[in-house]
């Protein structure tokens, strides 16, 4: 872990996909620090995809289509939603430094965001960072129950419709790992970062992507087999 507190420091796209292409990643201590630091764990958290779970009550909830869901449709918003400070989050790790490198990422190409909307709302979401075929989940939020849920779940049916390999979660927390997040040690998530960099894959993220819902439907079916 390393710190970076310089004045004219900034995350470039260049930086940042060199950072993740060797398991490394930024994070700020507070939402107004003026600095970042790098990370990275000696346990890592991965969601494996072909073991994703989804929980019987949030499969009822996928299938209802009670949030419109969209790709990329505002990658800012998501992380000034993931950014907030108020109510039970007291803090984050998302500063001004953080939102504009990742906003220059999206703007190359390289960064991606899960919309879900609710009567034109934007009322959940998650953003993070596509780099051969390894996605690197950054952070999610949620103003009205499930919808971040949702939103991995359409995640994940896009990064298997891609032909993604490794969906990194940084951490696990307790949240992840209803999903199936497991850790592994830090030189067995880079050998897995290596071969997933060198995968082929490309982030489809147009409107009603052919495919999608039935990505969306084999995962729930997948979960069928699995304790709900």
């Amino acid at each position: 872990m390393s710190r970076r507190d310089d004045k004219s420091f900034k995350l470039t796209p260049e930086l940042l996909l060199r950072a993740y292409a060797i398991g490394v990643f930024p994070m700020a201590e507070r939402h107004d620090d003026n600095t970042v630091f790098w990370v990275s764990p000696k346990q890592r958290g991965i969601l494996p995809l072909d073991a994703f779970h989804v929980s019987r009550s949030l499969r009822r909830t996928v299938r209802r289509r009670v949030f419109e869901v969209t790709c990329d449709a505002a990658f800012a918003a998501v992380m000034e939603g993931c950014a907030e400070v108020g109510g039970k989050r007291r803090e984050t790790w998302i500063n001004a430094m953080i939102l504009e490198g990742f906003q220059g990422l999206h703007a190359a190409g390289f960064a991606h965001s899960i919309e879900c909307w609710q009567g034109g709302r934007l009322v959940g979401g998650l953003y993070g960072v596509a780099l051969g075929g390894a996605f690197f989940g950054e952070s999610m939020f949620s103003r009205i129950t499930d919808a971040s849920k949702v939103a991995l779940v359409h995640l994940a049916a896009r990064l298997r419709l891609s032909k993604f390999v490794l969906l990194d979660t940084q951490f696990v927390t307790e949240h992840l790992r209803s999903f199936g997040a497991i850790e592994i040690p830090a030189g067995e998530y880079q050998a897995r970062l290596d071969a997933a960099v060198a995968v082929g894959a490309r982030f489809y993220c147009g409107g009603e992507t052919p495919g999608l819902w039935a990505e969306v439907e084999a995962l729930l079916r997948q979960s069928r087999t699995q304790t709900s």
